[in-house]
């Protein structure tokens, strides 16, 4: 989802870091073989999603939605070399694709997959996370949030995907629409939670950011 015109964003995207080879060739490998392709992170911003892990150097993070696992090497770029990223989805068919991309990877023995739930999954992690990034079925959105809080450490981050929802955030919702209306309704209760400090971002279909006070 492009909020700005395409020559505009073409020139964004040509003045953003290159996108690593091994990506490029899971994006082509995505768009080639997998149903809704338009769900990977993408070059931009995989790219941002790597500056801002970057930036964070978390030794814990957590993937809400691992997809082709796309988002899952962008943000395993700025982990610690100790450190470990626990990805959740619940498709098993999309595992062997991940598994190859990410072994193919720097961070092979450093990503820990998990399939099933990401409700059930999560009540197991033992660990403190310092990078959570929510992108699943947007239903689930506030109760992710209210799992993984007691995860996290002052200065933690978490970042949300699709919270513009393609403009639907602004539009009147119909009443059969439950996608849209909990996008709303997370993006005031993130906006307004007594533990956190939140910007949302409008990169590519909306990104927030919110850290642990």
């Amino acid at each position: 989802m492009h909020f700005i015109p395409d020559e505009l964003d073409d020139y964004v995207v040509a003045h953003s870091q290159k996108e690593p080879e091994l990506l490029e060739q899971l994006s082509r490998e995505t768009w080639q073989k997998v149903l809704v392709p338009r769900m990977l992170s993408g070059h931009y911003q995989g790219r941002v999603l790597s500056m801002i892990s970057k930036l964070i150097n978390p030794k814990n993070i957590l993937e809400i939605g691992t997809y082709t696992g796309y988002s899952a090497l962008c943000l395993a770029e700025g982990m610690q070399k100790e450190g470990e990223l626990h990805t959740i989805d619940i498709n098993e068919e999309l595992y062997d694709l991940q598994r190859k991309y990410f072994d193919k990877s720097a961070y092979g023995n450093q990503i820990i997959q998990h399939i099933g739930n990401a409700l059930e999954v999560i009540s197991t992690l033992q660990t403190t996370f310092d990078l959570v990034f929510i992108d699943a079925d947007k239903q689930n959105y506030p109760n992710y949030l209210e799992l993984i809080l007691p995860k996290l450490k002052k200065g933690s981050v978490i970042l949300s995907d699709n919270v513009l929802w393609s403009g639907k955030v602004l539009e009147t919702i119909s009443k059969d629409d439950k996608d849209t209306k909990t996008i709303v309704l997370y993006n005031k209760l993130i906006n307004e939670h007594l533990k956190l400090e939140t910007v949302l971002l409008p990169i590519r279909d909306g990104l927030t950011i919110s850290r642990v006070k």
